[in-house]
């Protein structure tokens, strides 16, 4: 017992270590910039969201060590909650540009090196799986937020998908089931950051970041709809025994 304590106690300190950082970052950005309240509000409420649900959720793991992996998404959430407390001052006054933008690809690059650095290291792990998913998720759904200001609200669509898809599972179980492994799938989830950090850029005329942002929404339909019907298809092909023991029952 009092080993698996230091062992969450160390686990803790670890989180705590990544809310600090965030809050050091934020003091960076907003020294920088001059970011008002609702920028700092934002990236506050988001360092004390990200360490009370990473905190609770190593608790219920009980993982030994937080890994390198881990580390690694850890620095690319706090990456996130200085680019959404760009997002949320934004709204009162305009940041830099580069910033935003400067902090958003490396965010995107780090996304494809926890997943790395956990399988070389042998830490794969559910836990740390699901907090990179969650990590990139928010990004998404930030990301569109702040091109939904430039393009019009629909973009809002981009983010909002996959937390419908979460809302509608509790609604329709068959949504929890697993899916087959799909390099489609994840190409298009990858593509997601960095067609919206392209329409977001200001780079390009409006036409075209528009037509970025539809190609982006284009294909997230495309994506969670064949998931969407490769599970419905499934569960039905499950319930056919129970459906058939049913009538049989029924009958008899």
């Amino acid at each position: 017992m009092a080993l698996n304590n230091m062992y969450d106690a160390r686990l803790q300190q670890e989180t705590a270590l990544g809310a600090g950082v965030q809050i050091l970052l934020l003091a960076l950005i907003g020294t920088a910039v001059g970011m008002g309240p609702a920028g700092w509000l934002t990236g506050l409420a988001f360092a004390i969201a990200t360490w009370a649900v990473l905190s609770r959720a190593l608790h219920r793991s009980r993982l030994r060590s937080f890994g390198a992996a881990n580390r690694v998404t850890l620095g690319r959430a706090t990456l996130v909650g200085g680019v959404t407390a760009l997002v949320a001052d934004s709204f009162q006054s305009s940041p830099p540009v580069s910033l935003f933008v400067g902090l958003t690809a490396v965010a995107l690059i780090l996304d494809g090196v926890d997943g790395k650095v956990a399988r070389r290291t042998g830490t794969s792990t559910p836990l740390g799986a699901r907090f990179d998913m969650e990590v990139d998720a928010f990004l998404i759904l930030v990301l569109s937020v702040y091109v939904s200001m430039q393009l019009g609200p629909w973009v809002l669509l981009i983010g909002g998908m996959r937390y419908v898809f979460v809302g509608a599972a509790r609604v329709w179980p068959w949504l929890t089931a697993a899916l087959p492994p799909s390099t489609a799938r994840k190409t298009v989830a990858a593509l997601q950051g960095v067609l919206l950090l392209l329409a977001g850029a200001e780079l390009l005329p409006y036409a075209a970041n528009f037509a970025v942002a539809a190609l982006a929404l284009g294909l997230l339909v495309w994506s969670f709809g064949r998931d969407v019907l490769w599970l419905y298809r499934t569960s039905r092909v499950e319930n056919v025994p129970a459906r058939r023991q049913m009538r049989e029952l029924v009958a008899s």
